[in-house]
């Protein structure tokens, strides 16, 4: 799927856009962008990826590179844990000349995995990144440096441990273990170490707590900080019984200078890994007086934890076990619900334990479970004070279950900005399917793998942030609708949307019934496009055609691949002025939002639309009065209108646009007649923002006044312009 930026959403394929409107704004482009991101072939060792300092993501994969590595493509993504919740996500890439390019960001500080893949199934490795998972050999990985990081990062050189590996015995099966062991360890001491046996999950390695877990960083920082007991810690995928932790304990006890006895003995584990560990623990207290269970899948305390359904000791769990400390990640963590279940359980049985609350920002990944060992090690071996949760972590509200399949409208809105999206019967066949929207940091687009689910696809990502989302279902690189959700986008059918509410999406959602204003339809004649066209109109509460001094009105326009409706569809137009206007912060006014879509923009606006307004709607002609402003290819038409009509609109705005050349631009006539010129642009991974920001210059030099508030976080998309539209609106027709 080839992902085309320019003129609002990532779609699949190539914008339908009329052939001369195309050609018109692609010529624009092309002086811009061909020197900028067109290079040719990247050395091999280019790096594909790159991180800024502040997290931002910039991508560019040689094209050659991928298809002698899986052949020809007609689409690249890069898949990694950049989704809500650190779930794993595929981001889709355009390609521009000779390399697939995108920007992703700003991601928070953490490690991050990824792969880059070709039309969904042809995956490859990144030969441009050293770094190695050796449970899964076509990923790499990176980090993005902060405070939360910290932690994660290689110790200095010189106050790090080893990691070695233990080879043992397993009736005739031969197995192994990885091993840390603490900056100074000598086998031929005098005091022997505590230890620490950390199990992974089922479909896991335990490479993967040093690849994905950066266990030893972990322990090596929190070793030279002096915040953990020095100890030995034994990391293993296995073993599943009994039989094989005896012998995998006697082998440690055999190669390592270790104590025996159960007060310097501790368990703990991820996912399946967590259920085996807290089960040694509570079976056999006399073993263990640390035990601790990260996501663990505990389905029931007695048929899980206690085959043959017994009841827990009580007496001799809370005598023997020191610390029995229960982590899970938030509602999109399988652990959630049996966390729920198992806390209800030990509460039954009379078993102390502490729980770290509910981690607000994870699922059941190796995002959480980093936080996790951080949190456990520090209390192993010594008395702690401190046996709550983390800081920010919050409480069990009780299991969480989505509505039952079938039930509609979709997506399914939960507490705390949880979305399930599930699609209807008719995918039976399909074998990948993702739902695609604008729930990366900023605004971005990454595309969510659904599992099937009976008859149909399901997936809860979140928590996701009060705002306005748009969505499509990918289903083997094919758009779909989904057809449960009644919201619609002319322009674009196959989108759908919904709104998270809250005080960060207020001016987004609908006013009370009966205190906004009115939307309605202006149809006029082209002579332009030589047929009749549509306007829609927004009029202000209390709109009074015959006041005897007529309203200011600003003609607001769509991006390239758009049309007159998606300033009310997707822009959320209507919600965001009645919000304005009902907080006082507007200048009562008329909004007209035309039809772009014509080769000659300016012929279209001054003789057909404006013309068309003033013969319907009670708008001033006055050029103090009238505002112009655009998105994308809107805002590029807008810069032209100004250039070529200064004076015409006192009020001149431009979002994610640029000002082009400055050949035969009248700077003074332009200042003369403008009160104001505002410039908008989203951030890195706005593809336009370099474009803009050379265009500056030309103004400059021109000596032309213009007002820029710094970049709008966020990409070439609806994110970015509504937030614009906001900080817009309210500045117009003020003295």
């Amino acid at each position: 799927m080839t992902l085309f930026h320019y003129g609002g959403v990532h779609s699949t394929g190539l914008r339908r856009l009329p052939a001369v409107i195309a050609a018109g704004v692609v010529a624009i482009a092309a002086v811009l962008i061909a020197p900028l991101v067109a290079p040719g072939p990247a050395v091999a060792d280019t790096p594909w990826l790159t991180v800024s300092d502040d997290g931002y993501l910039s991508i560019s994969i040689p094209a050659a590179s991928v298809e002698a590595t899986v052949g020809q493509v007609s689409e690249v993504a890069v898949e990694g844990n950049f989704g809500p919740s650190s779930a794993w996500a595929e981001y889709g890439l355009t390609r521009r000349g000779d390399v697939w390019w995108g920007a992703l960001g700003p991601l928070k500080p953490g490690l991050y995995s990824y792969q880059v893949t070709g039309d969904i199934t042809k995956g490859l490795k990144d030969p441009t990144n050293v770094t190695r998972v050796a449970s899964h050999p076509l990923w790499s990985t990176f980090i993005v440096p902060g405070d939360s990081a910290r932690l994660l990062a290689d110790a200095p050189q010189g106050r790090g441990g080893e990691v070695g590996t233990l080879t043992y015995q397993v009736g005739k099966q031969k197995r192994s273990a990885l091993v840390w062991t603490p900056p100074g360890y000598s086998a031929k001491g005098r005091t022997p170490y505590p230890v620490l046996y950390l199990r992974s999950g089922d479909g896991q390695s335990a490479t993967d707590w040093l690849d994905l877990g950066r266990a030893r960083q972990i322990l090596d920082n929190l070793s030279a900080r002096g915040s953990i007991e020095p100890m030995v810690v034994v990391i293993t995928d296995g073993p599943d019984g009994d039989k094989e932790l005896k012998d995998l304990r006697k082998a440690v006890a055999d190669g390592y200078r270790v104590q025996h006895d159960r007060e310097h003995q501790a368990i703990a584990g991820v996912a399946e890994g967590g259920t085996r560990a807290l089960r040694a623990a509570l079976t056999k207290p006399v073993d263990f007086a640390y035990a601790g269970s990260f996501s663990g899948l505990q389905a029931d305390l007695q048929a899980e934890l206690l085959p043959g359904g017994g009841r827990p000791d009580a007496k001799a769990i809370n005598r023997d076990l020191r610390l029995l400390r229960l982590y899970t990640g938030n509602v999109t963590d399988p652990a959630y619900n049996a966390t729920v279940r198992l806390t209800k359980a030990l509460d039954r049985a009379g078993v102390r334990y502490e729980f770290d609350g509910v981690g607000p920002d994870a699922g059941a990944n190796w995002t959480a479970w980093q936080g996790n060992l951080i949190d456990f090690l520090p209390r192993l071996f010594r008395t702690v004070k401190d046996h709550g949760p983390s800081a920010g972590h919050g409480r069990l509200k009780g299991e969480f279950h989505p509505p039952a399949p079938g039930t509609t409208p979709t997506p399914f809105l939960s507490e705390g900005g949880f979305v399930t999206f599930e699609t209807t019967t008719g995918f039976p066949d399909a074998k990948h399917v993702t739902v695609w929207a604008n729930d990366a940091p900023g605004g971005s687009w990454l595309r969510v793998p659904m599992s099937r689910d009976g008859d149909r696809w399901r997936v809860t990502v979140g928590p996701l942030d009060p705002w306005f989302y748009y969505y499509q279902w990918i289903v083997d690189g094919v758009s779909a609708k989904d057809t449960s959700n009644p919201a619609k986008v002319t322009s674009e059918p196959n989108w759908s949307h919904f709104l998270i509410p809250g005080e960060r999406s207020r001016l987004l959602s609908d006013v009370p019934a009966g205190r906004g204003g009115k939307v309605e339809s202006l149809t006029y004649p082209s002579t332009v496009a030589n047929q009749d066209r549509t306007a829609l109109v927004w009029t202000p509460p209390g709109y009074d055609p015959g006041r005897a001094e007529p309203y200011p009105v600003l003609y607001l326009q769509h991006g390239s691949g758009q049309s007159y409706t998606d300033w009310v569809e997707m822009g959320r137009a209507k919600q965001i002025l009645d919000h304005e206007f009902l907080d006082g912060k507007l200048v009562p006014m008329v909004v007209v939002m035309g039809n772009g879509n014509v080769p000659d923009f300016t012929k279209e606006l001054l003789d057909n639309i404006v013309p068309a307004a003033r013969a319907r709607y009670n708008v001033s002609g006055d050029p103090s009065r009238q505002a112009l402003a655009g998105l994308s290819m809107g805002g590029v038409q807008t810069l032209g209108v100004l250039k070529a009509y200064p004076g015409r609109f006192a009020y001149v705005a431009a979002f994610s646009a640029w000002f082009g050349s400055g050949d035969g631009v009248d700077a003074e006539a332009v200042n003369r007649g403008t009160k104001m010129l505002r410039l908008y642009v989203g951030d890195q991974t706005d593809f336009v923002q370099p474009f803009f920001l050379s265009s500056l210059p030309v103004l400059d030099g021109l000596g032309i006044r213009y007002e820029y508030d710094g970049v709008t976080p966020g990409p070439h998309g609806w994110d970015v312009w509504q937030k614009n539209l906001i900080d817009l609106a309210p500045r117009l027709f003020k003295r």
